[in-house]
């Protein structure tokens, strides 16, 4: 049972911070902030050892400051270098190559059709937050990329696994 809700503050957060990225192009800090919080705790009830859990704060903070180092090349954002290390602490090293692989496939994906949208659909007919994703001038909201690549590595997450999986 706990690990449903787990998983569904793990999935609803993510979740959130996507929409909100492709809203606004913003990601609240305070997503990223409950999702590293919320980690410990649940793999604490999952019966995880402190060392472990360490491991996984450890790794998410070399994510967030390899974050920072794209964000200071204008790579990335800086909601999306939080958002990237707080599902990496989630994730930690069992996981994390499915997360990013299936991030960067739809990070690509969106870029690309972002930009082909940008050159061929003219701004000012549609829905603001559409509006606002057509302008040129505008990032890319990778929120929804890490988004998918969040929810693609479930099957992977140490310590919680999907219910969807078979034993």
């Amino acid at each position: 049972m706990f690990e449903m809700i787990a998983l569904a503050a793990y999935a609803g957060l993510v979740l959130f911070a996507a929409c909100s990225d492709a809203s606004r192009l913003i990601i609240p800090n305070w997503v990223s902030i409950a999702l590293a919080a919320i980690f410990p705790v649940a793999a604490l009830i999952a019966g995880a050892p402190f060392a472990e859990i360490g491991l996984h704060v450890v790794f998410g903070f070399g994510v967030l400051a390899l974050g920072f180092v794209l964000f200071q090349f204008n790579i990335i954002g800086g909601g999306d270098a939080k958002l990237l290390a707080a599902v990496s602490i989630w994730t930690g090293f069992t996981a994390f190559m499915p997360f990013i692989v299936w991030t960067a496939i739809a990070g690509g994906v969106m870029a690309l059709a972002l930009l082909t949208a940008r050159q061929l659909i003219p701004a000012g007919a549609y829905p603001a937050f559409v509006d606002h994703l057509l302008k040129k001038q505008n990032g890319i909201p990778y929120g929804v990329a890490i988004m998918i690549g969040a929810l693609m590595a479930i099957p992977s997450l140490p310590y919680l696994s999907s219910p969807l999986t078979l034993p």
